[in-house]
């Protein structure tokens, strides 16, 4: 498959192409990169395309290269948040760069959306400009900015664009292309479902809701934070396409407008999307460079579903894709498998078969087949599953079956999340179980707990503890069964809104008990869009208003990660004192819960 234009000597016969895609990702032809399913989709439309990926930021002359497009730029920072990308959540500069070629780092800007507009203003001040991809979607109105430690106004706004598409987008651009093309100016495009807009007028809008202003959440005062607590929760319960209403954000003369959330695709729609003619490679020029990493996990994995209704507090998921599950078809998957089996690169196994979570193959419940159904605000999961939710483990079972069963496929693996208290409410979850077992893990599975403690599970969006024990206990008997010497490897995450000394201490005996230890740790990451960020900015549980505890201090955070890892000779020191100031003496010692063995020598303390 041929690559669509990247620079001005491969465009042929076109005096302008209609749209200039301009991205902070290297250029990889594969679906599962935001910018390539967007250009493709445009391209199959019959609209031109050119891509500018990782334009230089300091200067002004690769925005121009194209000349002016005839319809739009299109500006994303790439697959996922700038500020991510470059930044770990202790605030240290990230040494590579897995979406860039080489992994080299440095090849975007911070907030590299905002910076690649604003370049675009200097070369073409009147042009459309319409920006979208993760991280416009999470910014799209007032949000907290972990990064400035602030609340900033809505990316539209900075990045002087004229439009934001939030979501996945393929709809969205259609209609935004076609109308552009019709000759409607970018300003009147006010219209379009999964879209933000600004206005000075919201005359023509009704059936609206109006959010706090952007005056009146900014400021880092307790009332403040409790009207940013209000706004979020406003947004947190309109999100559902089915009966949402338009947003608006005042900003002093302008408003920002959120109209609902686009319809989510049809199978048909997602399997006409993946069948175009992607390259599924970088670009050719980044060969001297050793290519891009990113693509090395995805090029022969599938994805198979869209959205999540698994509702964990601390993702974006649900925000950015909703929580209606939109499922490819089994012979649109079983044809990109087939497609693997003719890459001389293929080694005869699929590295994944999955989405946001792997088990989700349809909507939550019927409520999603109503044209108007009453709005619900009610989790699917936790802390109970709703007794509307529909289960269904067979026709993934089905399709995992086909795929395993292809010529030269050796493997078909599932590296996607499995949310296991989905699949211990099924009565066909063992089957699935069984299957998942024998055939689709490489020894490891990893799964999600977080944590132990009830009150930090709460606030987490996740199932109690017990929930986990049980689908252990579940899958040792089956490997036993099987024969098969297989293991869990549970995601824990220190740090979360509401966890505390003591939080930390019971997660840590936690895994003294089971002989555990964690390779690495995960210190919960503020981004914008979670109602997790919203506690830990507003020190308020958005859905009651209730105070939550929140570690912030660099001594806090690094406590709760050194007791993940208590093992580790460098955290012996602080998890002494933790446990001092906790006082719990009584897990330094020789006894057989203890966390840490008493000093040998005056000064000195030993790990078990």
């Amino acid at each position: 498959m041929s690559f669509l234009p990247a620079a001005p000597e491969e465009i042929k016969d076109i005096a302008a192409v209609d749209f200039v895609l301009v991205t902070g990702d290297a250029y990889v032809d594969h679906p599962s990169f935001g910018a390539s399913i967007i250009a493709r989709v445009l391209v199959s439309h019959g609209y031109t395309v050119a891509v500018l990926p990782q334009p230089n930021w300091k200067t002004t002359e690769d925005f121009a290269k194209f000349g002016r497009p005839k319809l739009a730029f299109l500006v994303t920072s790439g697959n996922i948040d700038s500020m991510v990308n470059h930044y770990s959540v202790s605030l240290h500069k990230r040494k590579t760069d897995a979406y860039s070629p080489g992994g080299r780092p440095g090849m975007r800007p911070n907030r590299a959306a905002i910076v690649y507009c604003n370049k675009i203003r200097e070369v073409f001040r009147d042009v459309p400009i319409v920006i979208g991809g993760l991280e416009a979607s999470l910014r799209r109105l007032s949000h907290y900015d972990y990064w400035d430690n602030a609340v900033r106004r809505s990316i539209l706004l900075d990045a002087a664009a004229d439009l934001l598409v939030y979501g996945m987008g393929e709809s969205q651009i259609v209609e935004i292309a076609e109308a552009l093309e019709s000759g409607l100016a970018a300003q009147h495009l006010t219209f379009i479902p999964g879209t933000v807009f600004k206005t000075r007028d919201i005359s023509f809008l009704d059936d609206y809701i109006m959010l706090p202003t952007f005056k009146a959440v900014k400021e880092p005062t307790a009332a403040s934070k409790k009207e940013y607590a209000k706004s979020f929760m406003l947004q947190h319960h309109n999100a559902d396409y089915l009966t949402a209403k338009i947003l608006i954000e005042g900003y002093g003369g302008v408003y920002v407008v959120q109209n609902p959330p686009a319809k989510p695709l049809t199978t048909h729609q997602l399997d006409r999307i993946y069948a175009l003619p992607y390259a599924r490679n970088y670009h050719p020029m980044y060969e001297k460079d050793g290519g891009v990493p990113a693509i090395e996990e995805v090029k022969f994995s599938i994805t198979a579903n869209r959205g999540c209704f698994g509702g964990c507090n601390f993702c974006a998921l649900g925000f950015h894709q909703g929580r209606a599950v939109q499922s490819r078809s089994h012979k649109s998957i079983i044809a990109e498998a087939t497609a693997f089996t003719h890459d001389p690169d293929f080694k005869g196994y699929i590295h994944d078969v999955g989405g946001p979570t792997a088990n989700f193959r349809q909507p939550p419940c019927d409520r999603f087949k109503q044209e108007n159904p009453a709005p619900c605000t009610r989790r699917c999961l936790v802390p109970a599953p709703c007794p509307n939710l529909k289960y269904d483990h067979w026709d993934y079972l089905k399709l995992l079956k086909s795929l395993r069963e292809l010529p030269k496929v050796k493997k078909v693996f599932i590296r996607s999340g499995i949310r296991y208290d989905y699949l211990l409410d099924d009565p066909k979850g063992d089957a699935f179980l069984q299957e998942l077992c024998a055939h689709h893990i490489s020894g490891r599975l990893k799964v999600a707990p977080e944590h132990v403690s009830a009150k930090v599970l709460t606030n987490m969006g996740k199932p109690g503890f017990g929930t986990f024990r049980e689908f252990a206990s579940k899958f040792k008997d089956i490997n036993k069964k099987l024969k098969k010497d297989q293991y869990l490897v549970p995601y824990l995450m220190s740090s979360h809104p509401g966890c505390n000394l003591d939080d930390a201490i019971a997660l840590a005996e936690y895994l003294q008990s089971t002989g555990h230890q964690p390779e690495q740790v995960q210190d919960f990451y503020p981004t914008p869009g979670t109602l997790s960020t919203c506690m830990y900015y507003t020190g308020l549980d958005p859905r009651n208003m209730q105070k939550v505890f929140v570690p912030k201090s660099q001594r806090e955070k690094a406590t709760q990660r050194a007791l993940i890892q208590y093992r580790l000779p460098a955290n012996r020191k602080i998890v002494k004192d933790a446990l001092i100031r906790a006082g719990r003496k009584d897990l330094i010692g020789h006894n057989p819960k203890a966390l840490i063995r008493p000093a040998k020598n005056k000064g000195v303390i030993s790990s078990r």
